[in-house]
């Protein structure tokens, strides 16, 4: 096991006295700097900058960062709900090293593409089979991988496959794990 001790801290961020939203961090007694490449390679969406070393992540709305000697998660509801994000984030890293021989690491830093950019290139049917209400918010959901290509069915008609696989190229889908 990677984690086993940490201090977890749970706390309203300064920049917001009286939100309702609360931010966690986890300090840690263990350097998880070797595993951030593994989650890089698993995690969908995630942003990875070895020089820093860290990991980016945004999960249901809740931004999350791994880094070195913490994990750290802001915007979410409630102190218990975050507590349980965190201990969350410690099982997925933990499982993901204990994992790390089935993973081929991912070294490379990953941008995130921008809506504007996904936008262009979807068929701009605003037809609502992917959930949404417009195809602009497909993109913007598609750009912070809260959504996958799958989801827009029209992309997938033979008229499309140019934007399709400009699409497949920029982003990010790499797989969950679960």
């Amino acid at each position: 096991m990677l984690i086993e001790k940490y201090d977890l801290e749970v706390f309203t961020p300064p920049c917001e006295p009286g939100a309702e939203r609360f931010s966690t961090v986890a300090r840690l007694v263990t350097d998880i700097r070797e595993v951030l490449p593994y989650l890089n390679a698993t995690l969908r969406g995630a942003v990875y900058n070895p020089s820093v070393p860290a990991l980016t992540w945004t999960k249901a709305g809740h931004y999350i960062a791994f880094q070195p000697y913490q994990i750290a998660v802001s915007n979410v509801e409630d102190r218990e709900a975050a507590i349980k994000e965190v201990e969350g984030l410690v099982k997925l890293a933990n499982r993901t090293w204990e994992r790390r021989d089935e993973i081929v690491p991912d070294y490379e830093t990953h941008r995130r593409p921008m809506p504007m950019e996904v936008y262009k290139l979807l068929p701009g049917t605003n037809c609502k089979q992917c959930g949404q209400p417009t195809c602009f918010t497909f993109a913007l959901k598609l750009a912070a991988a809260q959504v996958k290509l799958e989801d827009c069915l029209p992309l997938f008609e033979i008229q499309y496959a140019d934007r399709l696989a400009q699409l497949q190229a920029i982003v990010i889908e790499a797989p969950s794990i679960g």
